[in-house]
């Protein structure tokens, strides 16, 4: 009835009203996979009890403790707030499922940190993965250098590292000498092989598939013995068992849409910044005001160079190699343009991901001690990487980035007490969806606006990359304009799934056959988180 009232509609009423039923028998079955996953990930399956205070316990000091002293900042308000909620799960008996959302530079970091140190107190590994090599050294650098003085051994493993290296964190890791191992990929090869993980962090997770998440959650289980050379012990469930694992994103989510895209996970939410931070600003300007960039860049160099401490700049491109169909500025031409002909009194560096690793490292060490002024760069540094010193963003073809990606390379500055500028520059004519993602990112720096912005200009599918989640294509419902059909379809699901999790009752057969005929290449998923 409802098909038929949409091809060949009485009345608008009636149409309205046969499209929401079919929409909230779409989201019905999607927030089904989603309750019947998370009742999987609660279930029989014993988690570690992991043990201990923030503050010290048994008149010492916690590992957690020793760090604090050491940071030159106090947590905010909300990142207490959510440390308590996660080691709230790390103390309970299930295991974990929890995402940390914050926007750019809202300290997310310094939290999965905290937590992975009462998993190393506890005798336990943690494992840190990223998307990208240099956002995974970028880690392995801010770890070690905190961890090294309260006696934590941190190990880097990424693709490309010489064999030599590779052998020594694989022998590392697998004899428990590694305590935080930090990685790509790389981590969930088959060759690597964990003493004890118990605590498992992925950093954006949208940008790994759900097996690869699941690789890396089966590499932990619960030791035939309870772990020994602790301060503290993990209560020992004496079976195999699944790692704590916490998610963290900085893409802002509406809740209500949070709620279907990490429907399976508890969710945990920084929303506020770090005291001190001042407002970036952003400008939008096109190829005939160039040469007065260059002039301000100069200007700011300069004094940065007279003993100030904010005179660093990125340049931005989209590409590696210049590309004769987008016709785009490539990164390795302007950098030679730049180096040579624009700035030649100042050090000017490059970095791109198909640079060797050693390659990158060095640049971005010689750019955070400030030997290198301007680095001009690909999209490599979107995350991750922080420079206190660097206030100055320069965008080129920024008609080219999504709206997102704008936010992500934007949140590169402003990390330091200065005032910083993120300047636009686009050229030739640009589409009205270009412009709306131009204009969004100069009226404000809120992420949550920024993504619902995002949302409403790109779609939810590609926004969401619900491919990489294992969720299918709504082909009916509207996330954004669905909210409250969403919230009423999800409660039905979970309750059902409470009520009756094998759909063995008479009057849910109809729905268990649909159920299957419409998952039937996910329910082996349902496991993953």
């Amino acid at each position: 009835e409802a098909i038929l009232n949409l091809h060949f509609p009485e009345s608008l009423e009636k149409a309205n009203a046969s499209r929401r039923r079919l929409a909230y028998e779409e989201i019905f079955y999607l927030e089904l996979l989603l309750a019947l996953r998370k009742r999987a990930q609660k279930g029989p399956k014993k988690g570690i009890v992991f043990v201990g205070e923030t503050g010290g316990a048994n008149g010492h000091t916690s590992l957690q403790e020793k760090l604090l002293r050491l940071l030159p900042f106090e947590l905010t308000g909300a990142q207490k707030r959510v440390l308590k909620e996660i080691q709230g799960d790390m103390k309970s008996t299930q295991s974990m499922h929890r995402l940390l959302q914050g926007d750019v530079g809202s300290g997310k970091t310094i939290v999965a940190l905290l937590c992975m140190l009462l998993a190393v107190e506890n005798g336990y590994q943690a494992a840190l993965m990223a998307p990208t090599e240099i956002l995974a050294e970028q880690h392995f650098l801010v770890l070690i250098r905190l961890l090294e003085k309260i006696g934590v051994r941190v190990v880097l493993l990424v693709g490309g590292m010489r064999k030599k290296e590779r052998e020594e964190a694989y022998q590392a890791i697998e004899s428990g000498e590694g305590q935080i191992i930090v990685g790509t990929h790389a981590l969930i090869e088959e060759g690597v092989k964990f003493k004890s993980l118990g605590f498992v962090v992925v950093d954006e997770q949208h940008r790994f598939g759900v097996m690869q998440r699941a690789k890396l959650v089966r590499k932990g289980f619960t030791p035939e013995e309870p772990a020994k050379g602790s301060t503290l012990r993990g209560v020992w469930q004496g079976v195999r068992g699944q790692p704590d694992y916490l998610v963290m994103t900085a893409t802002p989510i509406p809740r209500s849409l949070s709620l279907t895209l990490y429907g399976d996970l508890d969710i945990s939410v920084i929303d506020e910044m770090p005291p001190g931070r001042k407002p970036i600003l952003t400008r939008w300007t096109n190829e005939s005001k160039r040469e007065k960039v260059y002039g301000f860049i100069r200007e700011r160099v300069k004094e940065g160079q007279g003993g100030l401490r904010f005179g660093q700049v990125y340049i931005v491109y989209p590409l590696v190699e210049e590309s004769e169909k987008l016709d785009l500025k490539a990164a390795t031409e302007m950098y030679h343009r730049l180096k040579e002909e624009t700035f030649p009194e100042f050090q000017v560096g490059l970095i791109h991901g198909q640079m060797k690793r050693e390659e990158k490292d060095e640049i971005m060490e010689r750019f955070r001690a400030g030997e290198i002024q301007i680095l001009v760069s690909t999209t490599v540094i979107e995350v991750g990487v922080d420079v206190p010193n660097a206030t100055i963003m320069v965008i080129e073809d920024a008609e080219r980035f999504g709206l997102a990606q704008l936010h992500q390379l934007r949140g590169r500055i402003g990390r330091g007490g200065e005032k910083s500028y993120c300047i636009l520059i686009t050229k030739g004519r640009i589409s009205f969806e270009g412009k709306e993602r131009l204009n969004t990112l100069v009226a404000t720096q809120d992420g949550f606006k920024i993504a619902e912005k995002d949302l409403r200009l790109r779609g939810p599918g590609e926004f969401f990359g619900t491919k990489q989640h294992g969720l299918p294509q709504l082909r009916i419902a509207d996330l954004l304009a669905d909210t409250k059909l969403l919230s009423q379809a999800r409660g039905d699901a979970f309750q059902l799934v409470e009520n009756d999790p094998s759909f063995k009752k008479v009057e849910h057969q109809e729905i268990r056959r649909e159920f299957e005929n419409k998952f039937q290449d996910r329910l082996d998923l349902i496991k993953v988180g």
